[in-house]
Formats: C-alpha cells, structure tokens, sequence
C-alpha cells in the first residue's frame, strides 16, 4: 500500500508540475510540444506550417497561417492552434505580425485572433482576446466573454493604436446587447500613448495579457522603448473576468459580416492566401 501511494503521489505531483510550469513555444521545428492543429476548414496543406523561415524577418522561423481564398467565412475554419493542455490564470504573450493586404485587397473581410477559448457545458465561456480585422492593422481589439448563450457577457475595447485614440470600453450582454461604457477602474488608462508608426501589418509586434482571478490587463512591448505599454487594465469588479480554464490558442479566418471601424465595407472573402507570421507563444502561471 505504501509503495502503492507513493507512485500515485508522485504521478499527482508530476501532472501538478506539467499544468503549473509554463512554456515558450518559438516555432522553430516542424511540429509542437505544447499546440495541436485545430482548423475545421479545408485541408489544404499550405494553410498551416511550423518552422518557416520568416520571408520578412531574416533568421526568423515561424508559424506561419495562410488563409484559404476557397474558405468559408467563420471563426475556426481557417488555420489555428489550440494548446493541447487546459490553461488558467497567469501571464501570457506572443510575438506577431498580420498580413499586409493594403495594396493588394482593402477591403477583405479577414480576423487575426490571438486568444484562449474554452466552452465548458456546466461553467459556461473562458474566452480572452486579442483581435486584429486587417483591413486596417491600425486597430485593436481586445476584451473577454464569459457566460452562456445567447447571453454571453462581453467586456472590451477597441483602440486606434497609430492615433492613441481608445474608440471605446464598453461592457454588453450578448453581441447585440446595448453597450455600457466603462468608468473609474474598469476604464483604465483613460487615455494612451500613440505609436504614430504603429501598423500591426508592417512589424513583428509582442503583445500579451495578465489573467488574474480579480483583474486583467493587457498589454504590449513599446517598439522603441521596450517598456511595457498598458492598453486596458480592468479591476473593480470580477464582471466579465473568465474563472474556470481554458485553451490557448491563435488563428486566421474570414468574417463576411465583421467590418472593421474605420472601413464598412472590409468583409470581401480573401482573394489571395494572405500569410500570418507568429515568431513564438508563451505561457506563465502565476
């Protein structure tokens, strides 16, 4: 009995240190250690790789997503990544660059998302997001949702990086819900720094956001400076906070019916197979 406890101690301890121990995945192989391929599109076989040599940054190997022009529109059928174990609060980051279509087909309906996702059947949604429409790589888009259909609780935010404008914080229940704007902690900062050269299409960019129980925040690397840039820290209440854990993942996909904000008419399907680069992913715990 007691060599008998011993060994399931010790495979306990070894699943606690596995979950708790975090990660850095840098694509520089052709397969993962942490993510599995998850798209419930197409099959073609160009829409995703791992360990390409970047074609914009030299010495750079990346994951690289292609969208399907054959593609249906909706989230999850392009190419993605899904964490093969569950993750849960702590710091999170990646370094990224969307593609570059401005002169090729303004007005394309596609999403870069960088997110966890995971829909639990007795907890509801833990999704957290970064979102990018490039159509205009200029915008931001990053909030939560939490909850159960068709009432999900949305938190977010949408930001005019290039012009250090914050086009709104605003908390809704449902996609149509009515918008509630934000105020005192769960409006912070109130104002942000413009990157006048801020493009998320023509530069590598490291993003990432700090998951706690009571607060989030997100946030990214200033491209000059190297500091820490806060683009929304939310406190005060535990509204619209995941709770239960979730799936790290990163995808590419057309939206025919999610315009950006500054062009109505960005919901063309992708003419071209528009490359998205992704340098690494990490993981930490708190």
């Amino acid at each position: 009995m007691l060599k008998l406890f011993s060994l399931s101690g010790l495979l306990f301890l070894t699943c606690l240190l596995k979950n708790d121990s975090g990660f850095k995945e840098d694509f520089n192989k052709p397969e993962s250690s942490f993510f599995r391929y998850g798209s419930t599109g197409t099959k073609a076989k160009f829409k995703y790789k791992m360990g390409k040599k970047s074609s914009t940054e030299k010495g750079t190997r990346i994951l690289s997503f292609k969208i399907d022009p054959n593609e249906k529109a909706g989230a999850g059928k392009g190419p993605e990544i899904i964490s093969k174990d569950e993750t849960h609060f702590g710091r999170y980051s990646a370094r990224l660059k969307v593609p570059d279509i401005k002169d090729i087909q303004p007005n394309v309906g596609a999403v870069v998302g960088y997110f966890t996702y995971q829909r639990d059947k007795d907890l509801g949604l833990s999704e957290i997001d970064y979102e990018w429409l490039i159509a205009d790589p200029k915008i931001i888009y990053i909030g939560t949702w939490t909850g159960f259909s068709p009432n999900l609780q949305r938190i977010g935010r949408i930001i005019n990086l290039a012009e250090g404008e914050i086009l709104e914080t605003i908390s809704k229940v449902g996609y149509g819900g009515e918008r509630t704007h934000l105020t005192g902690r769960q409006n912070i900062p109130e104002k942000i720094e413009a990157i006048p050269e801020y493009d998320a299409s023509k530069h590598f960019y490291t993003y990432g956001f700090d998951w706690k129980a009571d607060e989030m925040r997100w946030w990214m690397i200033h491209p000059t400076s190297s500091d820490t840039l806060d683009l929304w820290h939310y406190s005060g209440s535990t509204t619209g906070i995941p709770q239960h854990p979730s799936k790290y993942r990163m995808n590419f996909w057309h939206t025919d019916n999610w315009s950006v904000e500054t062009n109505p008419n960005s919901i063309e399907k992708p003419k071209e197979p528009y490359e998205l680069e992704v340098d690494w992913m990490s993981y930490q715990p708190f």
